[in-house]
């Protein structure tokens, strides 16, 4: 479809603007309607210069213009889209054709109990219960989602933990995809909500061992959390106690508890720096105690198993080690080393069982696990059968245990649930997750292979199709990437991804530098004043899938969110030319006006991974590869991009301000869309059904805009 070029040329000339505007002519009705933003000059000085911002009235989500232009941007997405409508039905009917609707989670043991979740066909959301471990025991529903969700738009489950007695249930809900959730306490014996309501709260929930306490955390007003509360049940929120509060806006506070069950955990985290208090969890008038005080750059988690804390930490170790402290005297000089640091090998995680330690780790780019006996010292790996898949814990609550219960997955297989006996070093399939309609791994090809970036460094990648796929370069493509915070993205099967395959297509993840999948030295070579590696090497691998045969720029196309739109927006300024399409989910692209700001959520703490752009040197090297400030005059993919208007991690304004300056600033009539749910945030919408809608609009935008004929 022809659509309306606008071409705004911006020329800075003693702080003020000329403007230049070109349209189109013939303009069709459809064209004359496509949305634009009004310009709004706003003016600030940066390091002695002035900078404009022309689209910064876009912030104020009061303004009745601001939901105006975002629906109007809506409505022009329906209307460009609408003619793929029956595609969509399409291939929501066939994803969701591959689920077992009605399902039922492998049941995990927790004391009395076998807890579990299970699925219904055409409800929207889970249903969370449990039996006791004996034969002919009846199910009691514990939460029923659907219900708690009946009438609202978004829904979303945050915590749910049970009481130490198995007697009570808390939990939290999000109502609107804002991440601000309301903690409530379930009576099991009778299946009434108690009176407590606790506003504010966040992610991290424990029980004290009387049963009758709980600690959370709440957000401040940069939605950051900042404190951990002690709440006693059948008071009023206004009377509980605070019993941590971080100044530090470069940290997030969590809270949990051991295995063990005998202690609560505080734990403050910045991108690079960590401090671990604990509590008692039989003496909860205690005050926390500190394990080792915050030292800039020194990471450490903490596990319990008797009389020692067991600790991940990069202290001398940039790939991480695993250390042991007395409890009664917990602080840095007595640690000692249990696993010592293996330049080669990124120590994750650890958890602490009775008599075993589980390591989760990563080689060669691969995660593994490794099993160390306390009472023999001896280790060993766990083996697997593929040569590129994706292994993590799954749920164990159970301290007194020699089963460690992890997942599986690659490209091509679907997640597994395995028990792992430690002692006899077997692994027991429980579930393989079911993919309806014939699905067959054999008929799909995964391999690894490896792009080269300018400095010489080898970027991995990632890759799955159809078996039989001819290397011509005609092959419709999709290359995925996210690059950033140290987070892997590891190979993980997606049945929703086989609407794709099928269709001819080949689907690549770039394991990129900024994540984490090479080590620590790997994120840390894709972030500060070396981020730009990070674009370098997505373009890197995206000429590589090119050279090879695979595909080609006409039929490349390229998909990241959040961190990762950072990704796309960067890439498409510097090689428009390399891809076809473009699909930003909630895209992190102003940049700089972003991290400028304190006062928005979570921006201080992202100083500690782009850097603070307050420091000339930071804000010049943010400059030079922010996505918002470097559209330029010039032609640009067809691109889809989304936002919700009450995302915390992302504000909707980011999306829309790109939007707005790209729709005046490209020279070509690609198609550019912009997609923001009014109702929800960050993950989009919450129900398994309409998040399948959610796939099927994006898979359409892909398909069509391929030219590829269904």
């Amino acid at each position: 479809m022809k659509r309306l070029t606008i071409v705004v040329v911006i020329v800075m000339m003693l702080g003020e603007s000329n403007m230049v505007t070109t349209c189109a002519s013939n303009k069709t009705s459809d064209e004359a309607a496509l949305p634009r933003a009004k310009i709004i000059p706003h003016h600030e000085t940066r390091h002695g210069q002035s900078v404009t911002d022309h689209y910064y009235w876009l912030r104020n989500r009061g303004d009745d213009d601001v939901i105006a232009y975002l629906k109007a941007e809506n409505a022009y997405t329906q209307r460009v889209m609408q003619h793929t409508q029956s595609l969509q039905d399409k291939l929501f009917k066939e994803m969701k054709s591959r689920i077992k609707e009605t399902d039922l989670s492998v049941p995990v043991t927790f004391g009395p109990f076998q807890y579990y979740s299970r699925t219904e066909e055409g409800k929207q959301y889970r249903i969370h219960c449990r039996k006791t471990d004996t034969p002919g025991a009846t199910e009691q529903i514990l939460l029923d989602e659907n219900e708690l969700a009946r009438g609202l738009d978004y829904f979303r489950l945050g915590n749910k933990a049970i009481s130490p007695n198995h007697r009570l249930l808390a939990f939290s809900v999000d109502t609107n995809g804002s991440e601000t959730y309301t903690l409530r306490i379930k009576d099991l014996s009778t299946g009434a909500i108690l009176p407590d309501a606790i506003a504010n709260t966040y992610y991290g929930l424990a029980w004290g061992n009387d049963n009758a306490t709980i600690f959370y955390t709440t957000l401040d007003d940069a939605k950051r959390p900042d404190k951990v509360h002690r709440h006693t049940l059948g008071t009023p929120q206004t009377s509980d106690q605070v019993v941590y509060h971080d100044s530090d806006e470069r940290f997030h506070v969590g809270i949990r508890k051991s295995r063990s069950q005998r202690y609560i955990f505080i734990d403050a985290n910045s991108q690079i720096t960590s401090e671990v208090s604990f509590l008692d969890a039989n003496r909860l008038s205690d005050n926390a105690k500190v394990i080792s005080p915050r030292r800039d750059g020194v990471e450490y988690s903490a596990v319990h198993h008797g009389n020692h804390f067991y600790m991940v930490t990069n202290d001398k170790a940039i790939n991480f080690k695993i250390v042991r402290t007395p409890i009664d005297r917990p602080s840095v000089e007595h640690w000692t080393d249990v696993i010592p640091h293996d330049p080669a090998v990124r120590i994750l995680r650890a958890s602490a069982f009775q008599n075993h330690l589980v390591i989760q780790e990563r080689r060669r780019g691969l995660r593994g696990l490794r099993i160390h006996n306390f009472k023999s010292q001896q280790e060993h790996e766990v083996s697997f059968p593929e040569p590129v898949y994706t292994v993590y814990g799954s749920d164990n609550p159970e301290f007194d245990s020699t089963t460690f219960r992890y997942a599986y997955t690659s490209l091509t297989t679907p997640r597994s649930i395995f028990d792992y006996d430690m002692n006899k070093r077997t692994s027991t399939l429980r579930k393989r997750h079911e993919v309806l309609g014939g699905y067959d791994p054999t008929q799909y090809v995964s391999q690894r292979l490896f792009a080269y970036a300018k400095d010489g460094t080898r970027i991995p990648i990632s890759l799955v199709h159809k078996k039989g796929l001819k290397k011509d370069g005609t092959n419709p493509t999709l290359l995925y990437g996210y690059g950033s915070y140290g987070m892997s993205m590891d190979p993980r099967f997606d049945a929703n991804r086989i609407s794709l395959l099928d269709r001819g297509f080949v689907y690549a993840i770039a394991h990129i530098r900024g994540g984490g999948d090479l080590g620590r030295p790997w994120y840390q070579d894709g972030k500060f004043l070396k981020k730009k590696n990070t674009f370098t090497d997505f373009i890197a691998a995206a000429e590589h899938l090119i050279h090879e045969q695979y595909t080609s720029p006409d039929h490349l196309a390229m998909m990241g969110g959040s961190a990762g739109g950072l990704l796309m927006g960067a890439v498409t300024n510097m090689r428009p030319d390399l891809f076809s399409v473009v699909i930003a989910k909630v895209p992190f692209v102003d940049v700089v006006n972003t991290m400028y700001d304190a006062t928005i959520p979570l921006t201080v703490i992202e100083y500690e991974e782009w850097g603070n752009p307050t420091k000339k040197e930071y804000y010049d090297y943010m400059m030079s590869y922010s996505p918002y400030d470097n559209v330029t005059v010039k032609a640009y993919p067809n691109m889809l991009i989304t936002a919700g208007l009450n995302d915390p991690r992302v504000q909707y304004w980011e999306p829309a301000k790109w939007t707005a300056k790209l729709r005046a600033l490209k020279t070509n009539d690609n198609r550019l869309l912009l997609k923001t749910n009014m109702g929800a945030g960050h993950s989009g919408r919450s129900g398994r059904y309409e998040r399948l809608h959610t796939v099927a609009f994006d898979y359409a935008f892909l398909l069509d805009t391929l030219g590829i004929k269904d």
